[in-house]
């Protein structure tokens, strides 16, 4: 197999390598994980009780308020952050949360990042390119 790379719009961050936790649910930082455990929190969640720690995680579109740009920082701070975050739509609070967690951050994708990346794959992800690289 041979790597693919995917192109969206320049983001935000440093370059990381990890692996993907997808879903093609929406994602608020706030109301859909459990900071202090580091798991997918909501029940009705397709990624309820998976640990997001150090994984990229790949969803649909952000949803919810300032809340989450405090609870990325403070994930972060934490050592209980994702590696990167891949969404097909952001809001500017979600890219600003992003920023303020210096968290690798990437959106408009020229194809559903949500189909395009499966659970478990490894991926780059190089925001100041506009690429993320799924490795095979």
């Amino acid at each position: 197999m041979s790597d693919r790379i995917v192109k969206a719009h320049v983001g935000i961050g440093s370059p990381v390598t990890a692996t993907a936790l997808v879903a093609s649910d929406d994602f608020s930082a706030r109301y859909d994980l459990d900071r202090l455990e580091g798991v997918f929190s909501r029940p009705a969640h397709k990624l309820c009780g998976e640990s997001y720690v150090d994984k990229i995680l790949v969803l649909n579109t952000a949803k919810g308020g300032v809340a989450t740009a405090w609870m990325l920082y403070e994930m972060k701070s934490r050592g209980m952050a994702p590696a990167a975050l891949l969404l097909n739509a952001a809001n500017p609070i979600m890219a600003q949360g992003a920023a303020l967690a210096d968290l690798p951050f990437m959106d408009r994708f020229e194809t559903d990042i949500t189909a395009a990346i499966k659970n478990g794959d490894r991926v780059t992800v190089d925001p100041v390119a506009g690429t993320v690289t799924i490795h095979g």
